[in-house]
């Protein structure tokens, strides 16, 4: 009996201090996920630390950041998961330890919390005004024997940086599981049974043999690549990627590291599917779903034909620099339909991006405008081969060669074949028949998109939101397909300076193709009017200089009026695809006395036609925009513990956006309007207001009041919540919660690099 007492008392200790040691699965990581994750991931994680996983965390940190634009030769790539297999590897490659396993008083990480701590900051105060935050922030990256000369010259730099920190229990776990030996308990999920069914399925279809199925695939993976592709009926946070491995099904992955998707593996390569194992983020989470049926779609779709193929083409620079000639003997109505099935999700590849700083691209399009698509039917490229023939070698796009040297020559020769296809174009289609609305594809839900712009990112959604736009985009498939890519797959975010350029300047001529397509619908002596609007000022010597001219002969059959021609289609369109408009919007395009949802209590009903008075209104009257940030936040408590969460957003006019520099040359502030809608609309939130649902009118109200700074401060002063407010990461990550309420499959954590000091 004595012998059995002490046993279990042997037990019970030994379970107690085991339950006192943290476990990096169960206790680290989540800390890591809520207090770290929203600055450290992705491309622009500071100093390359990336803590959404076990990996990222062993990899350490690095002192070369991977955004330059001023760079002249490529950087070596460093894509957690791809380019190296081990902490070995990694270091070879410059990263160095920030764990400093079993040695926490020589852990870099250790160092920077316990440095946050030293430095505390009022509750719900501003930060210091010398204390830079924001993606242009130059990190510092010290390594462990030069924190302490970085400590002492930036005393408010520790981690987590410029926001609530952690609190004492979290500090606790990290510190003893360093003091413990950091042991990584990590094991990544596995499929469940019937997603292991499906991805069985799509991979003998991927890897099937035969030249035509190969050239199949090829494109098919070149096109869902980036993708997190979920399973029907899978579990609603299993994410996958397709990947080009050394290894056939029924074999563990080995993924083929090239620089592009569409680079030469090398080797004989199977397509194969592996799980998302590190932290979903919102900004990289570009969802893709595949189900039984959508393989059977999509066999029918690309194989249904009687069409052949002798031989796969190769993978060198030409053949990436133009797929409509790579990938030819694919039916281009197949090729189309199926980007026109997910558009919504091809728009988000190169408008929210999978490279998380996307200037290189946002700062050719305006902040807020819809995006409509040319109905197969009435594609030329697609209905007449002649055409097609002659157009696709004009399709060539640049950014195969990055010669610094000859960019200027590079993107002349690029810029003389678009603008021929841009005659060719014009020619054959004004003897086409004369665009009416069955001309504007309307076959699903993705058919009609918004998009948003905040300065350096941007937001794509189904639905047309917003008050009618200034510009709007009639996409093709020569232009959908390009843009793709350009932006996406030809795109190389490690690229020199003269890649980033040749794609900056390539899809300026791609917006404008899109604005010239559109400009089609339009009556025809209207059109230059309309063109010159949206290029005012040094627009006009873009146009001139660059672009080719319009048609202004060719007659319209939609039965626009030349006045107001552009808001007389938006509502004619409102009302024609109203069976297809996934968010319809009286907040922001109201036209009566009910400036709300359908379907509201009376409390929520009172919030937004209260909310609505903010939408549409110039800044030139409505000072409050001048000092709002590009997206904010405005979270409502309604009385019965519920709350709501709305985007208000703001849209910068612009005389023209033409040029790679000078934004601010051509900014017209008093032209700025707020766009306000129910749903997180961005990424990167830049603040959060937090208002009782009593309290809207009188916020409302405030900010119409708001004539200076002061005025502003006194906004934020009661209902802000400012980087240091005490909650500020309940708050902060409701707001993925609101996401994933609604939208469970597009939840991730947002980024809060851009959180603004207000």
């Amino acid at each position: 009996m004595k012998k059995w007492c002490f046993a279990v008392l042997g037990l019970v200790l030994s379970h107690c201090v085991s339950a006192n040691q943290s476990s990096y699965s169960q206790d680290i990581q989540p800390i890591f996920t809520q207090k770290c994750v929203a600055c450290h991931a992705c491309y622009d994680s500071p100093c390359q630390l990336n803590l959404g996983s076990a990996e990222g965390l062993t990899r350490g940190a690095h002192k070369l950041p991977i955004y330059n634009g001023r760079r002249t030769t490529a950087q070596a790539t460093t894509r957690l998961f791809v380019d190296a297999r081990n902490s070995e590897e990694w270091r070879e490659k410059g990263f160095f330890d920030v764990l400093a396993a079993g040695q926490a008083q020589a852990s870099l990480l250790a160092a920077m919390l316990e440095l946050g701590r030293q430095q505390s900051f009022a509750p719900n105060s501003r930060l210091p005004a010398d204390l830079q935050i924001g993606i242009a922030r130059k990190d510092q990256c010290p390594l462990p024997g030069e924190f302490a000369s970085f400590a002492q010259k930036n005393p408010h730099s520790g981690m987590p940086y410029g926001v609530t920190g952690l609190t004492d229990a979290e500090y606790a776990s990290i510190k003893q599981w360093l003091q413990t030996g950091a042991t990584v308990d990590w094991q990544p999920w596995s499929a469940n049974n019937l997603e292991q069914q499906q991805i069985e399925q799509w991979e003998a279809f991927l890897n099937a043999p035969g030249a035509r199925e190969n050239l199949v695939s090829r494109w098919l993976y070149e096109h869902l690549f980036i993708a997190h592709i979920n399973f029907e009926h899978g579990h609603e946070q299993h994410f996958f990627r397709i990947v080009r491995s050394y290894t056939p099904t029924g074999k563990k992955v080995k993924e083929i590291a090239t620089r592009r998707p569409n680079d030469d593996p090398g080797v004989k390569m199977y397509y194969r599917f592996v799980p998302v194992t590190d932290v979903i983020v919102h900004k990289t989470h570009i969802t893709y779903a595949m189900s039984v049926d959508k393989l059977e779609h999509v066999k029918a779709l690309f194989l249904g034909g009687d069409w052949r193929a002798d031989k796969v083409p190769d993978y060198g620079a030409f053949s990436r620099s133009n797929p409509f000639a790579t990938f030819a003997l694919i039916p281009a109505q197949a090729r189309y339909q199926f980007m026109l099935d997910d558009a919504e999700y091809f728009l988000r590849t190169f408008i929210r991006g999978p490279v998380c700083r996307g200037q290189i691209a946002t700062d050719v399009i305006r902040d807020n405008f819809w995006v409509f698509f040319q109905d197969p039917q009435h594609d030329i490229y697609l209905t007449d081969q002649a055409f097609q023939g002659k157009a696709t070698p004009l399709l060539e796009m640049p950014g195969q060669f990055d010669q610094i040297s000859n960019l200027l020559g590079l993107w002349g020769s690029y810029k003389e074949k678009r603008n021929a296809y841009e005659k060719l174009r014009i020619k054959r289609y004004s003897k086409a028949e004369r665009p009416d609305w069955s001309h504007i594809w309307s076959g699903n839900e993705q058919a009609l998109l918004s998009v948003f712009r905040q300065y350096d990112s941007a937001t794509v959604r189904k639905g047309l939101i917003g008050d009618v736009p200034q510009t709007m985009w009639l996409m093709d498939y020569p232009i959908l397909e390009r843009t793709y890519y350009q932006l996406v797959v030809n795109f190389d975010v490690y690229g020199n300076v003269a890649h980033q350029a040749q794609t900056r300047l390539y899809f300026d001529l791609i917006r404008n193709g899109s604005e010239v397509n559109f400009l089609r619908l339009m009556p025809h002596n209207a059109r230059q009017k309309i063109l010159n609007d949206w290029y005012q000022k040094s627009g006009r010597i873009k146009l001139w200089l660059d672009y080719t001219d319009i048609d202004n002969d060719t007659k319209s059959a939609l039965g626009v009026p030349k006045k107001n021609s552009i808001r007389v289609f938006a509502e004619r369109a409102l009302q024609r695809f109203d069976a297809v408009n996934a968010r319809p919007d009286p907040i922001n395009r109201c036209r009566s006395a009910h400036c709300y949802r359908e379907g509201l209590s009376t409390e929520a009903a009172a919030v937004e036609h209260s909310l609505a008075r903010l939408s549409s209104r110039p800044a030139a009257g409505f000072q409050v925009i001048n000092y709002l940030p590009e997206a904010s936040m405005l979270r409502i408590e309604l009385s019965n513990g519920e709350r709501e969460v709305y985007s208000l957003l703001r849209n910068r006019a612009h005389s023209n956006v033409a040029f790679m520099a000078g934004e601010s040359l051509r900014y017209q502030p008093g032209l700025d309007t707020l766009t306000i809608y129910p749903e997180v609309l961005s990424s990167y939130p830049n603040f959060i207001f937090n208002i009782l649902a009593a309290d809207v009118p009188r916020f409302v109200a405030a900010l119409e009041q708001v004539k200076d700074e002061t005025d502003f401060r006194k906004v934020v002063e009661e209902w802000g919540i400012r980087r240091t407010h005490p909650q500020f990461w309940r708050y902060f990550h409701d707001l993925s919660e609101h996401i994933r309420e609604r939208e469970p499959l597009e939840a991730g954590v947002l980024d809060m690099n851009r959180y603004e000091n207000l």
